[in-house]
């Protein structure tokens, strides 16, 4: 059993990052197979739910700003296909601000479904000894107060394990945790005894927990993030261009299937000049079609139609069940 203290400041910058979900998926795959467990400190569940909305609105700005600047240039110095990916990407913004939002979504489950640390009383009383000496974290001229927390309540969780599990501490809080102006993988001297055991470690930011995640779990870990990014790359975002000829194509079997729907049932007052309109509409249809993909078709097909029709124009702005041809 791997069990983990994250730092705060090292779930929010997994949480920005593009590959989170490769860290994430394994995380939450593993604790449900009770491979690791994450230890959430009460004070990183209040710190993360309220530093969350500042950070996925820095986050969404993020992408949009750099979307910015490409465009600009793109429409500086780019040519006609420049411009047709310019309008495919406005559509791709809000995909890749909902994917960095998922991450602090998924990451807020994760501490939910985390062993809860409560501070004891024999934390806070280690605190005031912990300022009174001037030990890291509490070293400096400012308030350290809950990560000298952080880490008596680690040092609480390791020295009461009998079972002789893996313990890690990460953080990307160096001027508090690091070895001042050296190392920042290497915990701060006042620290350094906490990390001596072979099953405490000391982890520095995102690199260093996935590569002790790698380290300490191999494959288990190492699969499921390599699955992960399989799919992502497997499967990409549709463009806007695949989502409108989707929809053109079956804006034209509906219509196909209706008209023929209306020729049976022998609408009056249908002009010849409408009537020769709606052939060549047919013929046009049935050039561009085989006849296997085209009305008549059983009732759970003509549904299916409906249904594709429907939520692709939802994804470009129209209500639900719009679907009038």
């Amino acid at each position: 059993m791997l069990r983990l203290l994250i730092d705060t400041s090292v779930w929010l910058n997994i949480a920005k990052r593009r590959d989170g979900q490769q860290i994430i998926v394994p995380l939450r795959v593993l604790l449900h197979q009770e491979k690791l467990e994450i230890l959430v400190p009460a004070l990183i569940l209040d710190e993360f739910d309220r530093n969350r909305p500042r950070a996925e609105a820095a986050t969404t700005q993020s992408v949009k700003e750099r979307f910015r600047l490409l465009r600009q240039d793109l429409q500086d110095y780019g040519d006609d296909e420049a411009q047709k990916w310019i309008a495919d990407m406005v559509h791709q913004i809000p995909h890749a601000s909902a994917r960095s939002l998922q991450n602090f979504s998924e990451i807020s489950e994760l501490l939910r479904r985390g062993t809860l640390l409560e501070p004891s009383t024999e934390n806070y009383a280690a605190v005031v000894r912990r300022g009174l000496e001037k030990k890291a974290p509490l070293h400096q001229d400012k308030n350290s107060v809950a990560d000298a927390l952080l880490i008596e309540q680690y040092t609480s969780a390791l020295t009461a394990d009998r079972r002789g599990f893996e313990y890690v501490f990460a953080t990307s809080n160096h001027t508090d945790f690091s070895t001042p102006k050296g190392d920042r993988r290497k915990p701060h001297p006042d620290l350094a005894e906490l990390f001596q055991p072979d099953n405490s470690h000391y982890i520095y930011d995102v690199d260093g927990l996935v590569n002790v995640l790698g380290e300490k779990l191999g494959s288990e870990y190492l699969d499921e993030a390599e699955e992960v990014e399989f799919i992502q790359s497997e499967m990409p975002t549709r463009s806007l261009a695949d989502i409108l000829a989707a929809q053109e194509e079956y804006f034209d079997k509906i219509w196909y299937g209706r008209s023929l729907i209306r020729e049976d049932e022998a609408t009056p007052g249908i002009s010849e000049s409408l009537k020769r309109t709606i052939l060549a509409a047919r013929r046009r249809v049935e050039e561009k079609y085989s006849p296997q993909e085209l009305p008549p078709v059983n009732d759970w097909e003509w549904g299916f139609m409906h249904g594709k029709l429907s939520a692709l124009r939802w994804v470009l702005g129209d209500e639900w069940d719009f679907l009038d041809t």
